[in-house]
């Protein structure tokens, strides 16, 4: 799953990852993924928005992928625009952005991106409505922040005991709720 924010009524910004430390002299960075599609989003040429954090004085706008490869399950890419090691330094911890269109969908059948999730019906295994779904927190385990009916906010583990089922075409989510949950917990 990819964090998103809006740049278009018909795309959407991805975040794909954010750059680490650099790993050895020819430049080469970690990178922290938010993308359950780094081969995609990582190719060789691909072109990548830059956000640089604050106080930073990274100047690239953007950065062309120039290579890949696995170390011990870190990615680890070089950019065309980075040509050392000092270079590279420079650029630790800006965000990886990429423009995709609203219609496109990740490669898995079981992924999502943020955008398609927002805005959902979120119902009970029997069809009781509960709220909706107003954002996804990335983390350790991905959430889904569902507003209740009663209109507290809450937040549910996007893992399949929990959410057996996501249906885009019907613009509903289905959540095994638990007391607590979603729904209040039963007073008494």
């Amino acid at each position: 799953m990819s964090d998103t924010s809006s740049t278009s009524s018909n795309t959407v910004e991805l975040v794909v990852g954010r750059l680490g430390k650099p790993h050895g002299l020819r430049g080469e960075l970690t990178v922290d993924l938010r993308t359950d599609e780094p081969e995609r989003r990582f190719a060789p040429g691909a072109t990548l928005r830059v956000e640089a954090p604050r106080g930073s004085a990274f100047a690239h706008p953007r950065l062309t992928v120039a290579t890949t490869r696995w170390h011990q399950q870190v990615l680890l890419v070089r950019f065309e625009e980075l040509a050392d090691r000092t270079d590279a330094e420079t650029a630790r911890g800006c965000v990886l952005h990429v423009t995709v269109s609203l219609d496109e969908v990740p490669a898995d059948p079981d992924e999502y991106y943020d955008h398609q999730l927002v805005g959902l019906a979120v119902h009970d295994v029997d069809g009781t409505p509960l709220g909706e779904v107003t954002g996804v927190v990335h983390g350790a385990q991905d959430l889904l922040a569902v507003r209740a009916l009663d209109g507290r906010d809450t937040l549910v583990p996007f893992v399949s005991a929990l959410v057996p089922e996501v249906d885009l075409d019907a613009g509903r989510v289905v959540v095994a709720d638990r007391p607590g949950l979603v729904a209040p917990l039963p007073e008494g």
